[in-house]
């Protein structure tokens, strides 16, 4: 890479690097509704298939699970249900089958989730960036008219720190949506392990 190309590079200005932040946004947004759209759809599955798995554990019906499980279009349903379906092969095998669902749920509700982490962290990089070669390209032009005042170069850093505002912009969102779906995944899972080890406390004492 020569020394004219990387000059070159520097006096394009942060106006590009303000456009891919912009199309970035669009991305984190749909990122977002998706995982509301299913991390809401677990939840409200969750809620109703946790009391009524419960009752079937304390009335000792453990036996109905399977159609209730079934039933329940969530991740902790096929969780559960991936270790009841191997109750016939033992305790360890079943407890075995827990954990390598959970493994693998935890992979589909956090599907995505790595766009808002690397935007959330690397948003704000990416607008100081463009703000310094908006820096760069207003010293460059006050160098190459040098009749004019300093409110070209005001301009020219007014224009650059655009880059920084749009970068934060861009991050703010996408981290809180970040730690916020992280929480409810987290959630998910504990209340997932919970009843699994409800479960195969009662099928021990059966």
């Amino acid at each position: 890479m020569s020394l004219g190309f990387i000059k070159a590079f520097a006096l394009t200005g942060g106006d590009w690097v303000i456009w891919g932040l912009l199309l970035s946004s669009v991305l984190a947004v749909a990122v977002i509704i998706d995982r509301a759209k299913i991390l809401k759809i677990e939840d409200e599955a969750m809620g109703n298939l946790r009391d009524k798995l419960l009752k079937l554990i304390d009335s000792d019906k453990l036996d109905s699970a399977d159609k209730l499980l079934a039933a329940s279009p969530s991740s902790v349903s096929r969780i559960l249900h991936s270790g009841l379906m191997s109750v016939d092969q033992g305790l360890a095998s079943v407890e075995h089958r827990f954990v390598a669902a959970s493994l693998e749920e935890k992979r589909f509700l956090e599907k995505r989730l790595l766009i808002l982490g690397t935007l959330g962290n690397n948003a704000p990089f990416i607008g100081l960036f463009g703000t310094v070669l908006g820096v760069i390209r207003a010293f460059h032009d006050l160098a190459q008219n040098t009749s004019a005042g300093p409110e070209v170069v005001m301009a020219g850093l007014s224009e650059a720190l655009i880059a920084t505002a749009v970068g934060l912009f861009v991050a703010i969102p996408c981290v809180i949506s970040y730690n916020y779906f992280k929480k409810q995944v987290a959630d998910i899972l504990s209340t997932t392990e919970t009843l699994s080890r409800l479960i195969l406390s009662h099928l021990r004492s059966s």
